[in-house]
């Protein structure tokens, strides 16, 4: 048990911080970088809410099939959606394609995903 809230905490933590440095480089119009802190951040909620249930994700299968899961089970939340747009940003890294405004919209799917996302906890 105490390992598992180890973890849960340290996903709590590393999302914070890839949010708090999303939002820098937002404001510096760095939209590859920002794309990446803003995937990292969605993905480190997602791997709180399964460490929670006891659960260890490693992979961006594993990811996609608990977040898959998630939407299943509170289909009013529209997990898939946010996921979606954290995906989209993450392919936003290596492609550095999606314009200001696209990853402006995307993000705040993100972050209202990640609040879904926290009060799963």
């Amino acid at each position: 048990m105490a390992r598992r809230s180890s973890r849960l905490a340290e996903y709590k933590r590393l999302n914070g911080k890839y949010l708090r440095e999303a939002e820098e480089l937002l404001e510096k119009k760095d939209l590859p970088q920002a794309s990446e802190k803003l995937w990292g951040a969605a993905v480190e909620m997602v791997k709180a809410v399964a460490a929670k249930r006891g659960l260890t994700l490693g992979t961006h299968r594993s990811i996609a099939e608990f977040v898959d899961r998630l939407d299943e089970e509170h289909p009013e939340l529209d997990m898939a959606r946010g996921f979606d747009a954290a995906q989209v940003l993450h392919i936003n890294f290596y492609e550095d394609h999606l314009p200001e405004r696209t990853v402006t919209a995307r993000a705040k799917v993100v972050r209202e995903f990640i609040e879904k996302l926290r009060g799963l906890l």
